[in-house]
């Protein structure tokens, strides 16, 4: 039962808003109705269709004539055309102030059906009929309408007497049209729409006179060179069908290489980014490269005398270099001996490389030089006036500066042993030094110095008694 019951309950429901929609459906979607004004609707029949884009979305539902101005037929629409056009498909309304529509053929029979525009939804919509013909519509007047002229008749001003009949008309359409000018012009403009974009055509041509005259003397410039270049302009074209050949049998790799252009690409962009980075960077050096490239020019054109000059030294060197190539190949022996020699003296230089540097480290250099300054202090004699400097003179013939060799001033060394030398040489170093000692003592030197006299001596000969 309570199932029953719930499904009786939901039935109920459903009927109920089925009811509510369709009152709301039927309220919201009533017929949306536009009263077009039209110079000429000749065969025009109700109930052929409105189309908006090729689509039927209405039809016409009633065709009289402005006899009287009211607000369904304004100034300017007298004795022309109103079409009440009803618009079944509420998605194309409303109508805005800037929608169109015109009468065009549909068969060859003479059926004709209206094509409309709606507008745009930035302009305002249409306004209301509040009173008289087309009453609750909305009025499209006729500058937005356009009534083209039918085929047959202009056929038929060929025929008589219907030629005889025009003639008479364009004889007397001056007095018919007297300053009326401007409605005709409307009237020819909206009866064939071509006419009316033509004029905004030229009107934007005349707009842009100059441009275009800049265009023609530009287009001249640019196909004169081409028209001298026509071969080459023609074998271009031939070397293109070829690559479009070539192309063409290589789609597939061609069509794969831009499938994997966008993974190429997001690898690029980084790189991309860099040299980016590295433009902005170095902006300010190119900068600085070009404030310098003048002095650099002025250079390089001065490089092109010097270089000149030096060709010929250049020249001569080499022609110098040829004549010196025996000797230097010569030299190579020598060279090869050098090359042994410093090889055999590599050992050695080492150790004297050692020597010097362990000398310098620990100062001997310096000490060995105050030895001999300090030394030499401490010879000198010393009395009440000063110090003085103890000297042996030699004076003779063989003591004065000569430019040539005096007879009996020569000195010769004769050699008996290298051990006997030495213990000469020994012997008499040793006496000379006895000699400087004692007669340092003998000129009353203190004990201090004497010690100091006695190491220098011990030093130099190896000990004394």
């Amino acid at each position: 039962m309570r199932r029953l019951a719930l499904m009786a309950g939901m039935i109920a429901a459903w009927v109920a808003g089925a009811i509510v929609l369709t009152g709301a459906s039927s309220g919201t979607t009533s017929p949306y109705q536009v009263r077009a004004i039209f110079d000429d609707a000749a065969f025009v029949a109700v109930g052929e269709d409105v189309r908006i884009a090729g689509a039927p979305v209405g039809t016409i539902v009633a065709a009289d004539v402005c006899l009287k101005a009211s607000s369904g037929c304004p100034a300017g629409s007298l004795k022309k055309a109103a079409i009440t056009l009803e618009i079944d498909n509420r998605g194309f309304a409303p109508f805005h102030a800037d929608a169109t529509c015109a009468i065009r053929p549909q068969s060859l029979i003479g059926e004709k059906y209206v094509d409309c525009s709606p507008g745009t939804a930035a302009t305002a919509g249409l306004e209301r009929i509040g009173s008289g013909p087309g009453q609750g519509t909305y009025l499209l007047p006729v500058a937005r309408t356009q009534s083209p002229v039918d085929i047959d008749i202009v056929q038929n001003i060929y025929r008589e007497p219907v030629r005889q009949q025009l003639a008479i008309i364009l004889n007397e359409l001056g007095t018919g049209l007297a300053a009326r000018g401007s409605d005709l012009n409307s009237v020819i403009h909206r009866a064939n729409p071509a006419l009316g974009y033509t004029d905004q055509v030229l009107q934007i041509l005349a707009a842009q006179n100059r441009q275009l005259a800049q265009l023609a003397t530009d287009s001249a410039t640019v196909l004169k060179p081409l028209a001298a270049d026509r071969r080459q302009i023609a074998d271009f074209v031939v070397q293109a069908d070829t690559t479009s050949e070539a192309s063409a049998a290589r789609v597939a790799d061609i069509s794969r290489s831009l499938r994997l252009l966008p993974g190429f690409l997001r690898q690029l962009r980084p790189l991309m980014a860099d040299l980016g980075a590295l433009a902005d960077q170095g902006t300010p050096l190119l900068a600085s490269l070009s404030q310098a490239a003048p002095a650099l020019a002025a250079q390089y054109t001065n490089l092109a005398p010097f270089a000149r000059q030096a060709r010929t030294a250049l020249v001569d060197l080499g022609a110098s270099a040829v004549k010196q190539q025996p000797a230097l190949l010569a030299t190579i022996p020598l060279a090869q001996r050098l090359a042994r020699l410093g090889e055999a003296t590599a050992p050695s230089a080492t150790l004297l490389d050692r020597l010097t540097s362990s000398l310098d480290k620990t100062g001997a250099i310096q000490q060995l030089m105050a030895l001999l300054f300090y030394g030499t202090e401490g010879s000198n004699g010393f009395d009440s006036i000063g110090h003085y400097l103890r000297d042996q003179p030699l004076v003779g013939s063989c003591t004065g500066y000569a430019k040539t060799q005096v007879p009996s001033c020569g000195a010769t060394f004769q050699h008996t042993s290298a051990a006997a030398d030495r213990t000469g040489a020994a012997a008499s170093v040793s006496a000379k030094v006895m000699a400087v000692v004692r007669a340092a003592r003998a000129s009353g030197v203190t004990a201090a110095r004497s010690s100091v006299l006695n190491g220098l001596a011990r030093y130099l000969i190896g000990g004394f008694g």
